[in-house]
């Protein structure tokens, strides 16, 4: 039924529509298991993401036991050593990241921010969780079957993936990787309709798409970007799954295994490639969209001051997502690729370069004369962007095809990884757990805490991958269980492999006290209070906190602003929130 309501505020259409009635939990099971809140859900997401990502970390814990002590523990035999090596970085990469940014951050705060009561579909968005849960189930299950999981690295890589030499490759360790990929990538599809209806479709009166907090428009392309990039890997999978289970050969081409003929024949290895990085480049900024909307967010916040350039911002954002389509090619310049495509893929990798360095620009001037507050959040912001530079900068190197060649298959390129795709995006989720987390709970984070964890996970990180770029550079392979007395390898390398693993062990200690500092805190914590940053976005300006079912109470908030008004001359505070019809600021009123 259609209403027209009079609005008294030039900057706030009339509404044009009655809201939805919500659905409304009946008893424990339809209100906290399975649920149709999103914020319920984003709880649920994140705490399955971090359980999983907390498997990860044990496995990285093993692999460099394995790298800087060899021989010592006789339980790290090669093939273990492999199905380590896949198994981490397929969960850091997609069951965490991907799972923790858009399935957590995107449920929490994209209803929220955008002054909505709920995701435009809530029964979909809570099936979209159920069949994540579902993926992360049947990946861990290849822990336990008869082989174990599969150890063809975490890009599964034909035909090794689905051979006999390979751990897991004639088990069901392969065919249990690849089930759980192809139901992770159904869950999100439900999900990702879900974000982009409700940021389109549910926005409150008065906020238009240029007053979006940069969060949302983050997410908001990102999911763009996986709804585009995931059926690529979708298809990936179940063709490679037919090879493994019906005998075809989209990518097995005539080979001979063990001194027999196999037979597969006319397949293309090249062509799962393709597909893989298709989706697998924008899978990188799927995990940096939504980070660098949070630190955007978090700066502003807290140096109170208004983003540099938000505009800029948000077509940096669109700008990055619709590059990360054309440059996927520059991590297969080792395949036989022509010169002429290695040249068109490093120029275009180095055309992305250009809106992400905007966005690093428009941060240095945001914080320029701003009033900074180091706060837990804002040290985690700032390690970001120094950790994303640096990671950037040695991507400079790989995507130039003459210099990726001798570096390609050498430790340079999993520091390069891990400083861009691992410590960077994980910075940015623990500034923006120390953010909102008095938000989810009511509740305060402990400071003293939260400084400490930040300075040894940002030092030790460095620490740990630093090094390991000279690693490389004095080529130490990747993907080697043990190094032996290769000839071209200093006697520097083993000392490094040994001081590498202790600071690994040390950051992964450290966030046992992140950890602590979390279930401690929602008893113990320091009560919060409603806007205990004095933060301009909606997700602030609810009456209670958590907020309850519906989010806004009886009326949904009108929006007067964009969310950057800090220091505005003339208010009563040093900020004025987007539902706050006071002075309009200079640029306020986009």
């Amino acid at each position: 039924m259609v209403e027209i309501k009079s609005t008294s505020h030039p900057s706030v259409p009339p509404a044009e529509l009655e809201e939805v009635e919500l659905y409304h939990a009946t008893n424990f099971w339809t209100k906290y298991v399975f649920s149709q809140d999103a914020k319920i859900i984003a709880i649920q997401y994140s705490g399955v993401a971090i359980a999983v990502g907390l498997v990860a970390l044990v496995l990285s814990s093993l692999i460099r036991l394995q790298l800087g002590f060899p021989e010592m523990f006789d339980f790290i035999t090669p093939e273990t050593y492999y199905q380590f090596v896949t198994m981490h970085g397929m969960i850091m990469v997609v069951y965490l990241l991907t799972a923790l940014f858009l399935g957590g951050f995107g449920n929490y705060l994209i209803p929220l921010m955008i002054g909505a009561r709920d995701m435009a579909f809530p029964y979909v968005n809570m099936l979209s969780f159920w069949i994540y849960f579902l993926a992360v189930l049947v990946l861990v299950t290849s822990f336990f079957v008869p082989g174990g999981p599969t150890g063809a690295g975490w890009t599964l890589y034909p035909p090794q993936a689905i051979l006999s030499g390979t751990p897991g490759g004639k088990g069901l360790g392969i065919i249990l990787m690849l089930l759980s990929l192809a139901l992770f990538i159904v869950g999100f599809t439900m999900g990702g309709l879900n974000y982009v209806v409700t940021v389109l479709q549910m926005r409150t009166r008065g906020m238009t798409m240029m007053r979006l907090p940069l969060t949302v428009w983050g997410i908001f392309t990102a999911t763009v970007l996986a709804l585009l990039a995931f059926p690529a890997l979708l298809v990936a999978t179940v063709m490679m799954l037919f090879d493994r289970l019906l005998g075809t050969s989209f990518f097995m081409p005539s080979l001979v295994e063990f001194g027999d003929q196999l037979s597969y024949g006319g397949g293309s290895p090249i062509l799962f490639q393709h597909l893989f990085w298709f989706f697998g480049h924008p899978e990188v900024y799927i995990v940096a969209l939504p980070a660098f909307g949070i630190v955007s967010d978090l700066i502003s916040t807290h140096a109170r001051k208004n983003i540099f350039g938000y505009r800029m911002m948000v077509w940096a954002i669109v700008g990055i997502g619709a590059l990360s389509f054309i440059v996927w090619a520059h991590h297969m310049y080792v395949s036989g690729m022509h010169p002429y495509f290695g040249f068109f893929f490093a120029t275009t990798t180095l055309i992305i370069a250009v809106p992400t360095a905007l966005k690093v620009y428009n941060w240095i001037l945001t914080l320029w004369n701003g009033n900074i507050h180091l706060t837990t959040p804002m040290l985690f912001s700032l390690g970001f962007i120094v950790t994303f530079l640096n990671g950037g900068l040695t991507g400079l190197f790989l995507g130039n095809v003459i210099v990726d060649i001798p570096l390609s298959d050498t430790m340079f390129v999993v520091a390069h990884f891990h400083m861009v795709m691992g410590v960077a995006p994980i910075l940015v989720i623990f500034g923006a757990i120390y953010h909102w987390y008095p938000k989810v709970t009511g509740r305060m984070l402990d400071e003293r805490l939260g400084q400490i964890h930040f300075w040894v996970t940002f030092v030790g990180s460095y620490l740990i991958f630093f090094p390991m770029h000279y690693i490389g550079l004095v080529g130490v392979p990747r993907r080697y269980p043990e190094l032996g007395d290769a000839a071209f390898i200093p006697d520097s390398v083993a000392t490094l492999n040994s001081f590498i693993s202790l600071a690994a062990f040390t950051v992964g200690i450290a966030q046992i006290l992140f950890l602590y500092n979390l279930f401690r805190s929602l008893r113990k914590g320091q009560p919060s209070g409603h806007n205990p940053w004095r933060a301009t976005t909606l997700e602030w300006q609810t009456a209670q906190t958590p907020p309850g079912h519906g989010n806004f109470g009886p009326e949904l908030p009108l929006v007067y602003r964009w969310p950057y008004d800090y220091s505005v001359p003339g208010a009563s505070e040093d900020f004025l929130a987007q539902n706050d019809p006071g002075p309009i600021a200079k640029g306020g009123s986009a």
